[in-house]
């Protein structure tokens, strides 16, 4: 419950301060955090990590 209303916390923020140009960073940040994570113990994390 806490990871919903902490997205709902980001959504109102966004909302109501007008600050659209944040959402394409939080998403590519949430991307790159979710290609991190899934990788991480696979065969190709060699390869993802040479990225960066």
């Amino acid at each position: 419950m806490g990871k919903l209303s902490l997205l709902k916390e980001i959504w109102e923020f966004l909302s109501t301060r007008k600050k659209w140009w944040l959402t394409p960073i939080i998403l590519f940040l949430l991307l790159l955090s979710l290609l991190i994570v899934f990788t991480s113990g696979s065969a190709v994390a060699p390869f993802i990590y040479t990225l960066f």
